[in-house]
């Protein structure tokens, strides 16, 4: 049984499990299936907004759609979370990543 398919038998018994959502997801990234990654981070996001490595990831992910007013939206999203939060080091990521799509102006 491959890894994806391992964690679509574990969702079934936990499917609001965010840890294996996102394992998920990055399953989906190794296939080059960004669609899908999209599809699961987003989701994830929607239901569970404090599960902070999602906007990263997602960000990355859109980045790679060719998205990159949409990956600005969501690290900004995800550095407002991370502030809230305390997570300095989740926060920094977000912050460098936003920072090599361009500048603010760039985007709003």
């Amino acid at each position: 049984m491959s890894r994806k398919a391992q964690i679509q038998a574990m969702l079934a018994d936990a499917p609001t499990d965010a840890f294996l959502r996102f394992a998920l997801a990055k399953e989906h990234e190794k296939e080059g299936d960004d669609a899908g990654a999209r599809e699961i981070y987003t989701a994830l996001l929607s239901d569970q907004p404090e599960y902070v490595g999602t906007y990263y990831h997602l960000g990355k992910t859109l980045e790679r759609l060719e998205e990159d007013r949409e990956a600005w939206r969501i690290y900004s999203e995800g550095i407002a979370v991370t502030k809230r939060l305390g997570e300095k080091h989740a926060m920094s990521e977000l912050a460098g990543a936003r920072l090599e799509l361009g500048d603010e102006e760039d985007f709003l």
